[in-house]
């Protein structure tokens, strides 16, 4: 075990001689070893002269003590990172540090080095990956002894627990905010067909509500981010028969493109057209009109999906149900 310190490495005998104890009390100490007497004064001056030295134990030592990493590896795929993924990201980074694990990620974006190649090199306890991946290639982190391959969304094949999150929920919400005022529907969707595991189920929850009040099918229009499509979008909408009135939209990057659409054609939301997101980034509530969204507790996600990767390292049995988090409407001006 060592760290680094004024340019060279840290050992525990550096740790022992600064303490005046043994190597054997700074391992026991710094461990955290069980059944050992050691005073409190003296595990007091072992964690001293550790913090004076700049000492860290490593990675390396404490796979061998353990018997494994302390390292989950998420797996992004390539999804544009922004205000949301990133924030979950941090979010899931606090909430493995809560159980003493290190949660490092790898992109999938082009040209990233291939998949095999990051595992391979880290060996993690556990791999958490935000979208489905080929079975051969799970097949093979768990050959290689990686005890966990969990999806946040789609599915590892055979693992009945996946996915752990469940978008229908939020397009079910967006609908039911919208179906009180209004008699047609309207879906705003991305154009990034990367997005199609979070888009397709968020449409489908559109589809059910909308089907429970004996409503139409919502007329699904592709909105770039770009003012030209937008627009064509909105005024597709708008010359249907019947005429849509409320928009579901994939997000609310999605939604303020329809909204600035609307904008640029002297209309204006909700008179014209209401409209609704998701995510409740930090502009939406600048917009004018402000945008009305949905909003979903990710750090209640992130906690969900530590504490199911930490039970199935330590062989507990964990439900099959998806992980829960509170969703709400933020009304706004929008809708």
């Amino acid at each position: 075990m060592a760290g680094t310190s004024r340019g060279r490495r840290v050992t525990s005998g550096d740790v022992a001689q600064e303490a005046g104890v043994s190597r054997a009390t700074v391992s026991y100490v710094l461990n955290d070893t069980p059944h050992q007497k050691i005073a409190e004064a003296t595990r007091r001056r072992v964690w001293e002269a550790a913090a004076r030295l700049g000492y860290a134990p490593s990675a390396a030592a404490r796979t061998l003590r353990t018997g494994r990493s302390d390292i989950v590896l998420g797996l992004l795929p390539d999804w544009p990172i922004q205000h949301v993924l990133g924030r979950l990201i941090q979010q899931l980074t606090n909430a493995f540090a809560e159980h003493e694990f290190t949660f490092l990620v790898h992109s999938s974006a082009h040209p990233a080095r291939p998949l095999r190649e990051i595992w391979r090199a880290l060996t993690p306890a556990a791999v958490l990956a935000l979208n489905e991946f080929p079975e051969s290639e799970a097949d093979a982190m768990r050959a290689a002894g990686i005890e966990v391959v969990m999806t946040m969304h789609g599915a590892v094949a055979r693992d009945l627990q996946s996915p752990l999150v469940a978008e229908e929920p939020i397009g079910a919400l967006q609908a039911r905010h919208l179906v009180p005022s209004h008699h047609r529907l309207g879906y705003a969707y991305p154009d990034i067909g990367r997005l199609d595991v979070l888009a397709q189920p968020r449409l489908a929850g559109v589809r059910q509500v909308c089907d429970e009040h004996g409503l139409p099918e919502p007329d699904v229009r592709t909105v770039p981010l770009e003012l030209n499509g937008a627009v064509h979008a909105v005024k597709a909408w708008l010359a249907a028969d019947p005429p849509v009135t409320g928009i579901c939209a994939f997000n609310d990057d999605v939604a303020m493109a329809v909204l600035m659409a609307l904008q640029s054609l002297g209309l204006r939301a909700p008179h014209d057209l209401a409209v609704i997101g998701v995510d409740d980034i930090p502009a939406s509530a600048l917009l004018r009109p402000s945008l009305t969204t949905v909003v979903r507790d990710t750090d209640a996600i992130a906690r969900g999906l530590a504490r199911r990767i930490v039970d199935a390292l330590d062989h507990q049995d964990t439900p099959a149900a998806l992980v829960e988090a509170e969703l709400r409407v933020q009304a706004r001006d929008s809708a």
